[in-house]
């Protein structure tokens, strides 16, 4: 007796199915493919033999899987989402091996969305209906428009579809500090005098920024679509003003995520280590000057998120 439930109309020809899956109306399932527990197959979808789908997966009426698609659990893919394969397909010529595309846990696809080959949609983003993704979406990113652009991230709280919102420091008091809610991250207020000859701000370090800087780097002329970022320090610790123009920080511990906005001289961030970091929406004019506590060092960077996740995970349970 079988655990999953497979609709008459539907032609399953594999067997490695999970309990408490269902498949739905003239649906396909070559032999090779691999559906976990608790998938929901809609109407209408077909699956080619090299595919692997996670458990808890949904995939709405009209979606065809094709060779080379993996898909992680609690994937949400919408109704007549396009996967692609192959960057430059022709009628009877194949390639050697169909280029590898990867939904992680927790993502979303909005219905209509076109996926090109060998992409990555990263743990828990959000891809827009109608959206045409040419290139990998970082974790818990929100993704729009043709080619899909990041448009903003998912905010911490499970489940939810809302961007994070910003945070303004201190609510006007002058040399205000104000945590933001992730970790020990937190916003200040600095001195700021304005003059008929030219305004002042000025900062003190140890005093105002919580460290003794050993070096410090500039970040402009970044286009406006652009993602810088996207890593955490083991030991660095960081401090950023956008002293001209403005972008957005996105500040995340691994248990919760804050958007910031930088659009004053006389407003920073303090960054601690084990912080993930992310920087976009720079405004054409923006310069975004960050200090460090150490010298560079490549070993001090984390780099993929999932290994975050998991220093972070291991760092809780000592």
């Amino acid at each position: 007796m079988t655990n999953y439930f497979i609709h008459p109309s539907a032609d399953v020809q594999t067997k490695a199915i999970g309990a408490e899956t269902r498949i739905w109306q003239y649906v396909v399932v070559l032999p090779g493919a691999k559906l976990g527990e608790q998938v929901n197959i809609c109407s209408h979808c077909l699956i080619e033999n090299d595919v692997v789908i996670g458990n808890r997966v949904t995939v709405k009426s009209g979606v065809q899987l094709w060779d080379g698609l993996r898909v992680d659990d609690d994937a949400f893919i919408g109704p007549n989402v396009t996967f692609t394969n192959d960057k430059f397909p022709r009628s009877k010529i194949y390639p050697d091996a169909f280029l590898q595309t990867r939904i992680e846990k927790g993502a979303s696809i909005g219905g209509g969305a076109v996926i090109l080959p060998g992409v990555t949609i990263g743990m828990g983003a959000m891809v827009g209906a109608g959206a045409v993704v040419t290139k990998s979406v970082p974790p818990y990113a929100i993704v729009t428009g043709s080619p899909a652009r990041i448009a903003g991230y998912v905010e911490s709280t499970k489940g939810s579809e809302t961007p994070v919102g910003h945070l303004h420091p201190g609510a006007g008091k002058p040399e205000a500090v104000t945590r933001v809610g992730v970790g020990d991250v937190t916003l200040h207020n600095f001195k700021y005098i304005p003059d008929m000859r030219g305004d002042l701000s000025v900062g003190e370090f140890s005093r105002e920024i919580p460290f003794e800087p050993k070096r410090y780097f500039l970040v402009f002329n970044v286009p406006s679509e652009k993602t810088r970022g996207e890593h955490a320090h083991f030991h660095c610790h960081q401090f950023l003003i956008c002293v001209k123009g403005k972008c957005a920080v996105v500040v995340d511990d691994g248990k919760e995520r804050k958007e910031v906005e930088l659009n004053r001289p006389d407003m920073g961030i303090y960054l601690p280590p084990l912080t993930w970091g992310i920087q976009y929406k720079y405004s054409a004019d923006a310069v975004l000057l960050v200090f460090a506590s150490h010298y560079y060092e490549a070993e001090d960077y984390i780099r993929n998120y999932d290994d975050f996740l998991n220093i972070i995970h291991s760092k809780d349970s000592q």
